[in-house]
């Protein structure tokens, strides 16, 4: 499409990732999104971690296969299950990952060193903030899972009494710690922000990765376009309902969802299939 930027594929399991593709739509205006919600599957947290990593990379060969530039794990979850690294092993094409700029910019802004991470059950298990954060010479870290927090946004809830319950029950241990930055390890999590910087109070600094991750595409395609507003230029893929995702996608990106199609991809393969 003439005069428009790169096309950049965005997925994660449901609608969570749009905080990912709006922080690129800003970081690059002229960008033509390429979106993929796995709202089948739909929350990745409770499943094995091999399913997720696979459930992710043939989402990113799907994505590839529409002619994007490049493609950006919206979804802690895939990372966490080791799908950047089996990603970009397979396929030779720019794939970012979430985790790592949300870490660099965590350590900046941290001034005592004691640093939280918010995000699904699966993601903490798997120890992936934790273990990129020591490498970065940080030591106090506090991880909790917040298991709600996914299907209160999913439903489109962002605040009233059952948010601030799970909010004020999920991070009480936090705040006894006494951090100073908290890390959104889930990307559905930002659409909390505002309840979570309540509680939080505003000494403390929350680190949206998307924001980061943004960033980062931005400089690898270091170009500069002019502001295109035009929502056609965008498309959406699920692999769910796709009048859910036009519904909720519309409101949390705050642009009309004009191209929405239902895919059968991925597949929940048996364990030994290619």
């Amino acid at each position: 499409m003439e005069g428009c930027g790169p096309t950049v594929g965005v997925f994660d399991s449901g609608v969570g990732g749009l905080t990912v593709a709006r922080a690129i739509l800003r970081a690059i205006p002229g960008v033509r999104l390429c979106y993929f919600a796995d709202t089948a599957h739909v929350p990745y947290g409770p499943r094995p971690l091999t399913q997720i990593c696979d459930f992710a990379v043939q989402i990113i060969e799907f994505l590839f296969a529409q002619g994007v530039d490049a493609v950006v794990l919206g979804c802690n979850m895939s990372s966490a299950a080791g799908a950047y690294a089996a990603a970009t092993e397979r396929i030779a094409r720019p794939i970012f990952d979430i985790i790592q700029p949300g870490c660099r910019a965590a350590c900046t802004a941290s001034t005592i060193g004691k640093i939280g991470v918010i995000a699904t059950q699966g993601t903490v298990n798997s120890g992936v903030y934790g273990h990129t954060l020591r490498t970065m010479g940080i030591n106090a870290i506090f991880e909790q899972a917040c298991p709600a927090f996914v299907p209160l946004v999913e439903n489109g809830q962002l605040d009233g009494a059952a948010v601030e319950t799970a909010v004020m029950d999920y991070l009480t241990p936090l705040c006894a710690e006494g951090v100073d930055t908290l890390i959104f390890g889930c990307s559905h999590y930002p659409y909390l922000r505002e309840v979570i910087q309540r509680f939080m109070g505003d000494g403390v600094r929350l680190i949206d990765p998307a924001e980061f991750v943004a960033r980062e595409v931005a400089e690898h395609f270091h170009t500069s376009t002019d502001d295109a507003t035009d929502p056609s230029r965008h498309r959406f893929y699920c692999s769910g309902d796709p009048h859910s995702l036009r519904r909720e996608g519309e409101r949390f990106l705050g642009l009309p969802l004009l191209n929405v199609e239902q895919v059968n991809v991925p597949t929940e393969r048996v364990k030994g299939e290619e």
